[in-house]
């Protein structure tokens, strides 16, 4: 039992929290806290991140061992106050890395995901991306570099983690004496407003003292409108991951000289051509003749999602005990599938083409466990045959992409 991952139960223990905020938003009469759409890509984004960051996770602990053992510039013991200047100094290095976020194109990039929602609660939680961990890493290398032991700094940034997930939601309200310390969910639905008054504000995960001394503090007075001020017009997961990338890309290819190239990739964001994203999205996304239609069919993504959250907590507990081309496998055929819950929000056609890849990994990666790979051309052969005998992308798609309107 010692080498269990207890990572593992990340995934059951959001999916209970998040059961309990939706029964006590039911039970408030607030229905407006959660959206199908939003919900599901939501939890399609944390679970990438979950399953592509045991991958690169150890990577960032074996760079926090490295500094410690060569760079270090003090030698901090264990204690009480060690562990208090800790917490102390883990929020004041975040407060600097998300006030970043904000304000550089490129880091920006890889937190915009963050902001997507126009819901705020527990699932908004989840939007992380792997680039955004990667980033933040960088900057929480500090730690151990002024010699702060890597397992303590790894305790703490957990914590961190821990706090952060519980200020996302509407269920609590103000604590006004809480929020001269302490991030309150108040205080960090502020932070995902897309009103002016709320904009650039509430940077700190724990504290607020950072945000009263530098500027950045706002309290929640009008109810926040929650999301992006030019919000996302898409579901897909691939486009919310690299939207802001090609928007970067594209400012740059239009910027003349080494100083405009420079602020199209580390200005601001305040200052991206907002005529940029719409015609990106001309270009990459089917533009919707009715807004105002939702898939009838829902419960297919809801056994998708069931299953990828099954497939991850079973995968995180054995992950040191599979081989590679196992954790290969499970990474690729998660990823499709949460694509293939996005394309089905975005009400994509070619989704059917994906489960032909899926059934297809899958017939192979367990003719390879049999010593059968020579026999891999069998599955594919089938399924042509029976695409061709049946015309079963008519019948998937007429199934899969039937629309109700909504109100």
């Amino acid at each position: 039992m010692k080498n269990i991952n207890f990572l593992a139960f990340a995934m059951p223990a959001f999916f209970l929290f998040l059961f309990l905020e939706y029964k006590l938003a039911q039970r408030k009469k607030r229905p407006e806290i959660f959206n199908y759409e939003s919900s599901v890509s939501n939890i399609s984004i944390g679970i990438a991140e979950r399953l592509i960051n045991l991958f690169v996770a150890a990577s960032f602990y074996q760079l926090y061992y490295l500094i410690y053992d060569e760079y270090r510039i003090f030698e901090i013991p264990s204690g009480f106050l060690v562990w208090t200047a800790l917490i102390l100094a883990t929020d004041f290095v975040w407060y600097w890395y998300h006030r970043l976020g904000h304000e550089v194109n490129f880091f920006w990039a890889a937190h915009i995901v963050h902001h997507h929602s126009e819901e705020f609660n527990f699932t908004a939680a989840a939007r992380i991306t792997t680039f955004q961990a990667v980033i933040r890493t960088g900057f929480w290398c500090i730690l151990p570099l002024i010699g702060f032991h890597p397992t303590m700094v790894i305790t703490m940034l957990i914590v961190h983690g821990a706090y952060s997930f519980f200020t996302h939601t509407q269920l609590i309200g103000k604590i006004k004496w809480l929020e001269y310390i302490f991030v309150t969910p108040s205080i960090h639905g502020v932070h995902h407003a897309s009103d002016e008054k709320y904009l650039d504000k509430n940077y700190g995960d724990m504290f607020t003292f950072w945000d009263r001394l530098f500027g950045t503090f706002q309290e929640e007075e009008e109810k926040p409108k929650y999301g992006l001020t030019h919000p996302l017009k898409s579901y897909s997961f691939l486009w919310q991951h690299f939207h802001y990338y090609f928007e970067i890309y594209e400012l740059w290819k239009r910027s003349k000289g080494f100083k405009a190239r420079w602020q199209a990739v580390f200005g601001s964001p305040a200052n991206m051509d907002q005529d940029i994203r719409p015609i990106l999205e001309k270009r990459f996304l089917q533009d919707k003749s009715n807004p105002h239609q939702r898939l009838r069919f829902r419960n297919y993504l809801y056994i998708q999602l069931a299953l990828c959250t099954l497939l991850l907590t079973v995968f995180t507990y054995y992950f040191d005990n599979l081989e590679i081309y196992d954790k290969v496998f499970v990474l690729s055929i998660t990823i499709i599938t949460l694509i293939n819950c996005g394309a089905i929000l975005e009400q994509r056609k070619w989704i059917y083409y994906l489960e032909y890849t899926r059934i297809f990994m899958i017939t192979t990666y367990f003719l390879y466990e049999e010593n059968l790979i020579m026999f891999f051309f069998v599955p594919l052969a089938i399924m042509i045959f029976a695409e061709q005998l049946f015309s079963l992308s008519k019948y998937y798609q007429n199934m899969i992409l039937q629309l109700e309107n909504v109100e």
